[in-house]
């Protein structure tokens, strides 16, 4: 099978870590020798990739074309508009692609069907070339694609659409299943096929030489995440003062970093709170192994699969009850779901599941029961069908 795959979230040479886990999934489908892919993966247009205007940089510096991991990549430009730009994304994005598209067919990429991934604008705009080339759709959806998107009229209404012109769905947990039901897409049409996890990459290491590498000496917890609201570090922050004796590393790097080390100071907790940075998602294993738990305390989630790589180290979890998470975080070995999403709810939830000194070999046998061949073996199954119903 030859596919398309679609997205605005993937890795490029600017951003290594952008959508690794869409990345991670087509490598692990690839790998399987019953599919090609070819990948294009737009990026928004900037005019310069001078250093002055920060982020925004980084979309000049991307290339038009590289190769990941045996991958072939494309990144067309589209235009990104202030205030009205949500609306009319995902026309500006199956713009923007359209040509790109054409001259992999034109030089012979004849393509199945398109994968495309996250529902909003990606997916719809992935409907919306599917039309034009006339090819079948297969569309995942991640989670804030359609949680947080479906609460804007205009969105919301595209979503719907996209999920009526795609041939497939897939979501990533059985909760994003359930948004999309009540959004009106019948159930029959969605294929939950949650996310694997490398065992490979994500394994137990040497815990005392961990340590040592990020010079940890005292119970230590872990938040992996963008520094935003939405992944809850504030709430860990202040869990901190219930727990005196507690280290807490954040991995991650976002515009909130200035207002998180100001609450800490604030709170008195500045010492015992280490900001990382962004790691790299072949480091993490690093962090995870030096850690005693991994604190994921976001407001939203599809499927995190930063709880799912924490767990393959063998450190357990405690996790929000929120989106997919009760679907990775499903037995006591693997950890605790908070009782309410508070910075109480965080304290309460790591003093729990301290006290009862976890099985990091307990952690990691769950983990492996998340590999991914069971994901890679229902998108074969799927897009087969789909492509010999499209010929039909």
């Amino acid at each position: 099978m030859k596919l398309l795959t679609f997205s605005t979230l993937f890795p490029n040479q600017q951003q290594p870590g952008h959508g690794i886990f869409v990345e991670t999934r087509l490598a692990h489908l690839v790998a399987s020798g019953e599919v090609q892919s070819r990948v294009v993966a737009p990026v928004p247009w900037f005019p310069s990739a001078h250093p002055r205007f920060g982020q925004y940089a980084k979309y000049a510096g991307v290339p038009r074309h590289e190769t990941r991991n045996g991958l072939q990549i494309s990144h067309p430009r589209y235009l990104t508009l202030p205030k009205v730009g949500m609306n009319v994304a995902p026309w500006l994005l199956a713009r923007g692609a359209k040509q790109e598209v054409g001259r992999l067919l034109d030089e012979g990429y004849d393509f199945d069907a398109i994968d495309a991934h996250y529902f909003y604008p990606d997916g719809v705009a992935a409907a919306m070339l599917g039309k034009y080339f006339n090819k079948p759709v297969v569309i995942t959806a991640r989670g804030s694609d359609v949680n947080l998107f479906q609460h804007f009229p205009v969105p919301r209404r595209l979503i719907v659409w996209a999920a009526q012109q795609a041939k497939g769905i897939i979501t990533v947990s059985q909760a994003l299943k359930q948004q999309l039901v009540q959004l009106g897409v019948p159930a029959a049409a969605v294929t939950p096929l949650r996310n694997g996890v490398d065992l490979q990459r994500f394994a137990p290491l040497d815990r005392d030489a961990a340590r040592a590498q990020l010079a940890v000496d005292r119970y230590t917890i872990v938040s992996v995440g963008n520094l935003i609201e939405l992944k809850g570090h504030h709430l860990i922050i202040r869990a901190l003062q219930r727990m005196p004796d507690v280290l807490l590393l954040i991995a991650g790097n976002g515009p909130d970093r200035a207002k998180l080390e100001a609450l800490a100071r604030e709170l008195g907790v500045a010492d015992r709170v280490r900001f990382l940075g962004s790691v790299p998602n072949t480091e993490l294993k690093q962090v995870f192994n030096a850690a005693d738990l991994m604190v994921l305390a976001s407001s939203r989630e599809g499927w995190a699969n930063v709880l799912l790589e924490s767990m393959a180290c063998g450190t357990p979890v405690v996790a929000s009850n929120v989106g997919g998470s009760p679907e990775v975080v499903a037995a006591p070995e693997a950890g605790l779901l908070m009782s309410e999403y508070s910075s109480d709810g965080v304290a309460d939830a790591i003093l729990k599941l301290r006290a009862r000194h976890p099985d990091r070999a307990a952690a990691r046998r769950y983990a492996e029961q998340f590999s991914w061949d069971f994901t890679t073996r229902g998108q074969i199954e799927l897009f087969k069908k789909i492509i010999v119903e499209h010929v039909q």
